[in-house]
């Protein structure tokens, strides 16, 4: 059995989906749809940059779902005829949805614009902040985070893989968090490069942002069951993926025990579409799972190839 799954924010990089573009009509196609949904040239800003602006939350989230199915599309497959299951991390489950045909392209481009711009209005810039506990499990994060806490807002916000847990919450308490890290038995602790606190509490006035948004759409039963970020169990019931996706704003992403449930239920193979952020995630969990990453029109030739 095998699982696509599909990258979140940190995996854009400036020149994304320019060759592949160049090598297929159907990539071109994604990247003129989403422009057209968005109003705006934000495949010559994957293309160009600057940098600074593909990073911006706004830009990068439906830039990464572009390049995603953009991927996918140039395989010219179905997703219920190649997975069995499919995932995403982050703004990764919105890309996991259109995939699976619960959004059509124009509506997921303009949900994560939204989403991005909802996330970095909720906290003023510099008021909140994440960082990457390495060489820590979620239990041990857990504990970091409540003892830098101090009555502030302090949570965890990934839970990766049994060496890399994501904390975030207010500046001052993730600043504590850091510096009591090593003490507490972590490696170390490492500041994240974010403009905001994502997956924590902080995030609430962009999860309403979202209800609002997502009250408005038609979500559709997907083609295969999408293992949510915030329950880690497949799900294909139109209504339950609505509200996860509102929860998933401020809720932790439990990728760890998404990717150990997927590999339980059978599927040993995973395919990252998009992107080369979570395989070695992936391995970290599964170590016995089979691990593909699809960039390049070259590994779509070799997917396809193998999958035929």
């Amino acid at each position: 059995m095998r699982a696509f799954i599909f990258p979140g924010q940190g995996s854009q990089a400036v020149g994304m989906g320019a060759a592949l573009a160049e090598a297929s009509r159907s990539a071109r196609d994604v990247f003129d749809e989403v422009d057209e949904a968005l109003g705006q040239n934000l495949f010559k800003l994957m293309r160009e940059g600057p940098d600074e602006d593909l990073k911006l939350t706004e830009n990068a989230q439906p830039a990464i779902m572009a390049h995603s199915i953009a991927v996918l599309r140039t395989m010219g497959v179905q997703l219920a005829d190649v997975a069995d299951f499919a995932a995403g991390h982050s703004l990764g489950e919105y890309s996991a949805l259109c995939a699976a045909g619960s959004f059509d392209l124009a509506t997921t481009a303009k949900l994560l614009k939204l989403r991005g711009q909802a996330m970095q209005q909720a906290v003023p810039v510099g008021q909140g902040a994440m960082a990457a506990l390495l060489g820590a499990d979620l239990t041990l994060a857990q504990k970091i985070a409540d003892a830098a806490a101090e009555g502030e807002v302090c949570t965890v916000a990934n839970d990766n893989d049994p060496s890399q847990v994501v904390i975030s919450g207010s500046k001052a308490a993730i600043d504590r968090a850091i510096a009591l890290a090593k003490d507490l038995g972590a490696k170390r602790a490492v500041p994240l490069p974010v403009s905001a606190p994502f997956h924590c509490p902080l995030m609430q006035p962009a999860a309403e942002a979202m209800r609002d948004a997502l009250s408005y759409v038609v979500v559709g039963k997907p083609a295969v069951p999408i293992f949510a970020n915030v329950s880690a169990q497949p799900e294909t019931d139109p209504d339950i993926i609505r509200n996860q996706l509102v929860d998933q704003v401020t809720g932790m992403v439990r990728w760890r025990e998404s990717v150990s449930n997927m590999f339980d239920a059978g599927a040993h193979q995973f395919v990252e579409i998009g992107g080369k952020v979570l395989g070695s995630m992936v391995k970290r969990i599964v170590p016995d799972a089979q691990v593909t990453s699809i960039v390049t029109i070259e590994d779509v030739e070799a997917l396809i190839k193998e999958i035929a």
